[in-house]
């Protein structure tokens, strides 16, 4: 499909419906300082300031100091093929992200994040990018093995703040399936898989693609995964349209090119994660 033929409010009011949108073999959701935003630290008007949030790898991590990941390089690559020039990665907790983009304190968000209906009301955002499901992860070689959400009930749960993991998490808690006190929040997914590999919780609820990337790291597994049918995109402020325009002018020829399912490859392997 086309990137200029999708609608995104059309997404939005859709979101889930089978074949909607088909990513290029992609298979897997989430849903952060300043930088010198609003046209660039310089002050050129050409240079945008991208903000991610560490810690969700592989789509954004710290590796010897510097920001790599999925998402540092898909922007990178789609930034490439417009007239814009990317500036300096800037780093916030995830939900700091909204409110430094509306500050003018970055210009574009790439970081794993989830296209919705009540982020939608602040922000823009590209036409989808990645296929998004939730995973359920617990210790490798552990006595608990859950196969639905609604098993979780009675163990310590841990997600990120402010990510789609958090949301289920949350409705487990207000269906009265988890109690309150089960319920962990954490910065990011490093210090979850940490908590869990420790013995303090029992389970976290997080992105497939990183659940994926934390099986081949540490010692957990995937239990099962919910279909979740969301999407990523990158996030611009409402006012910046000529920025949207392009970035999805870019991603369409990333993908045209064949650059994505480079990039895609690099990070997930040939099966897309």
């Amino acid at each position: 499909m086309r990137e200029d033929s999708f609608d995104r409010r059309a997404y939005l009011r859709g979101a889930g419906a089978a074949g909607l949108f088909a990513l290029t073999g992609t298979a897997g959701c989430v849903g952060g300082g300043g930088g010198g935003g609003g046209g660039g630290s310089d002050g050129s008007s050409n240079q945008i300031v991208p903000g991610t949030a560490p810690g969700f790898p592989p789509f954004e991590m710290k590796e010897g100091g510097e920001i790599v990941g999925f998402d540092i390089d898909l922007l990178s690559a789609v930034v490439a093929e417009t007239d814009y020039q990317l500036g300096n990665w800037q780093a916030f907790e995830f939900d700091s992200l909204i409110p430094a983009l509306t500050n003018d304190k970055i210009d574009a968000i790439a970081a794993a994040m989830t296209i919705n209906e009540e982020r939608d009301e602040t922000i823009d955002f590209s036409n989808p990018y990645y296929n998004a499901d939730q995973s359920v992860l617990v210790r490798g070689g552990g006595s608990f093995s859950p196969s639905a959400l609604a098993d979780l009930s009675g163990h310590p749960v841990g997600a990120q703040e402010g990510t789609t993991g958090e949301s289920q998490v949350k409705t487990l808690v207000e269906n009265g399936t988890l109690q309150q006190s089960n319920y962990n929040s954490y910065g990011n997914y490093v210090l979850a898989v940490e908590d869990l590999t420790n013995g303090n919780i029992d389970a976290v609820v997080l992105d497939k693609p990183v659940a994926q990337t934390f099986v081949e790291q540490r010692s957990v597994e995937i239990a099962f995964t919910v279909e979740t049918g969301e999407r990523y995109g990158f996030g611009m402020r409402t006012d910046d349209d000529d920025l949207t325009q392009a970035l999805n002018g870019g991603l369409e020829a990333v993908r045209e090119s064949g650059r994505y399912e480079e990039i895609r490859n690099e990070w997930f392997g040939s099966n897309g994660g």
